[in-house]
């Protein structure tokens, strides 16, 4: 089932909801408790779709494929490398990617995202998909230049926008075999399938929840393939997970008439 947050004409209070056959049903109650759908009966085109979760915690993870590993000149890590990024990174599909002014070569990193649907505290591998609520399609943007020079990547994945996702959250979806690509400006630059993790969704969810604790809403960027690569104002970033859906970010400079 498709899960989404959306805005629907002449309307601006954000929503809950579900898709059928291209029609959008509001959902009531707590999507990670109890809920009820109501009938989808808004045609999608009537509808803008935002991120379909603001989660509490964004938790990500580093070299991850080996490929990507390999292009960075990266031993193969013994364990998964996390980090996190802040939820003022987030974005919807149709939203624009900013270019922070301080750096010189942004990237893409497409990326499949799991959104938590149970409270995780020391999980086990063998009952990791029990707290999984969903998947969406994620980019992990990052100012390549700044991760490479800081001793963190906080500054270098932190930037406001760097987190795109959507466009709706998919809870039936097979997560061990599906293709992840990027697309900038049609140009195919990343391809691959998530078999070619290092470490599985059970692997990810049992070490992260062994620090800290996963509740309902936060999400797990699985990490990213080969082929980043920089990108630049006026491009268009299509994000694809087989089994998902589309995630479609335009490029932009930042707008200077806004104050800082």
């Amino acid at each position: 089932m498709k899960f989404i947050r959306f805005i629907q004409e002449n309307r601006s209070e954000p929503k809950i909801g579900w898709i059928y056959n291209d029609f959008v049903g509001e959902i009531e109650g707590n999507l990670f408790g109890e809920y009820r759908r109501l009938e989808a009966t808004i045609p999608i085109e009537n509808v803008r779709l935002l991120a379909p979760i603001l989660p509490g915690k964004i938790v990500a993870v580093g070299w991850n494929y080996i490929d990507h590993a390999k292009e960075f000149d990266r031993a193969i890590p013994e364990y998964p490398t996390i980090f996190l990024k802040p939820p003022s990174t987030i974005i919807g599909t149709g939203e624009a990617i900013v270019l922070p002014e301080v750096s010189e070569r942004v990237e893409h990193e497409a990326e499949l995202a799991i959104v938590i649907g149970k409270r995780a505290k020391s999980v086990i591998p063998e009952n990791a998909f029990f707290h999984v609520f969903g998947y969406t399609v994620a980019n992990d943007i990052t100012a390549r230049d700044l991760q490479m020079k800081d001793e963190t990547f906080t500054r270098g994945k932190g930037f406001d926008t760097f987190c795109p996702i959507g466009p709706w959250i998919e809870t039936d979806f097979e997560p061990a075999d599906a293709v992840v690509t990027c697309r900038v400006n049609t140009e195919l630059r990343q391809m691959a399938s998530t078999r070619d993790m290092i470490f599985p969704i059970p692997a990810i969810i049992a070490y992260i929840s062994s620090i800290m604790t996963l509740m309902p809403g936060d999400m797990i960027l699985t990490g990213t393939p080969a082929g980043t690569s920089p990108i630049y104002a006026g491009n268009v970033i299509e994000t694809q997970i087989e089994g998902i859906g589309q995630l479609v970010n335009p490029v932009t400079k930042p707008n200077r008439s806004v104050p800082y």
